[in-house]
């Protein structure tokens, strides 16, 4: 290769490197799971300790490299310039230093990694503290407010500045309950409880995700985070604790009778209305729908709540979300439009 040849090859690599090392830390649109930017108490322990630890490596790292260079341009042998081989074999200061220099580095990453294990797993938390029990199934998530009577599906709504004490179990396999933003990660183990305890601080929706894999619609499995403000909160479990929509005309009445005589009344509860019944025996059941037509996401949080997508949900569920536990109805036309005009009215 000639040199322009080489100086344009060479500027060519320099210029797709700088496109994306920008375009890495400024990026176009923000990231939904992003673990930088912490809204909690909680985030804010694991982000410092990650700052601190990266500071500290990159130290060494400047430190090792610049001992490589100098070693190469004081201590490389030159054409022409013969030098005599050493005949130490060994130097106990030398083997002293690089024994407890790597050591000091381990003690000062080990003393703030300890510390912030111990301040972001606490053994008691405030009697005031608000739990949250989240259940995880294949492939949705499900929260219990047993201090309020509350409970929902795929979104968990928490107020700011108070501690949130999440309780965590499973009723089939291994899960793990990622909110980067607010909660950081903590696997959901069946037959174990598993807790997070944090204070949120920046109101906000943010994204969830189930990261160990738990079947085949295990990237299906995600939620949102609605952090609120605490009078915000106290007006969404109010609505939350009325009994739901009552249509009485209009397509939503008649969907209404065509959701009591298919077979999701079987397994999805809408208060007063139907329950979970203790007759159905395929171990699992589906989301409480009392307040369906209030919530943001539907089937796992990975559509928007829509009336279409509720359609699309309800004609053929497995093509949604693969290996899903909802049957597929048969249900088409005017008694599809009618269940979803139903569901849809339950704000």
């Amino acid at each position: 290769m000639t040199a322009p040849l080489r100086r344009s090859a060479l500027v060519s690599a320099l210029a797709v490197t700088t496109a994306v090392v920008v375009g890495g830390c400024k990026p176009s649109r923000p990231y939904p799971l992003d673990t930088l930017a912490p809204t909690s108490d909680l985030t804010k322990a694991f982000y410092d300790l990650f700052v601190e630890v990266t500071v500290l490596d990159i130290i060494v790292l400047i430190v090792v490299v610049a001992a490589l260079f100098l070693a190469i341009a004081f201590f490389s042998t030159r054409t022409g310039a013969a030098r005599r081989p050493s005949v130490k074999h060994s130097d106990m200061y030398l083997e002293m230093a690089w024994t407890i220099i790597p050591a000091l580095i381990l003690l000062a990453i080990t003393v703030p990694t300890v510390r912030t294990i111990i301040k972001t797993q606490p053994y008691s938390w405030p009697k005031d503290a608000l739990p949250v029990e989240v259940i995880a199934h294949q492939w949705w998530w499900e929260f219990h407010y047993p201090t309020l009577g509350v409970e929902t599906a795929d979104e968990v709504h928490i107020p700011t500045g108070r501690v949130i004490h999440f309780e965590l179990f499973s009723k089939d396999v291994i899960h793990s309950f990622f909110m980067p933003q607010v909660g950081g990660k903590r696997d959901v183990i069946p037959g174990q409880e598993n807790q997070i305890t944090l204070v949120a601080n920046v109101p906000g929706e943010y994204y969830g995700q189930c990261t160990e894999f738990c079947g085949d619609s295990h990237a299906n499995m995600r939620f949102r985070v609605f952090v609120q403000s605490p009078a915000d909160f106290q007006e969404w479990v109010k609505h939350q604790l009325e009994p739901p929509v009552k249509p009485t005309s209009g397509p939503a009445a008649a969907g209404a009778k065509v959701f009591a005589n298919a077979p999701c009344a079987i397994c999805h509860t809408i208060r007063g209305v139907s329950g979970f019944s203790k007759q159905y025996t395929y171990g699992f059941r589906g989301p409480d729908l009392t307040h369906f037509g209030s919530r943001t996401t539907l089937a796992g949080a990975i559509m928007d709540n829509t009336p279409q997508n509720v359609a699309v949900w309800i004609r053929n569920p497995d093509e949604v979300k693969p290996g899903a536990n909802m049957p597929t109805l048969g249900l088409s036309g005017r008694e599809l439009n009618e269940l979803v005009a139903y569901l849809e009215a339950l704000k």
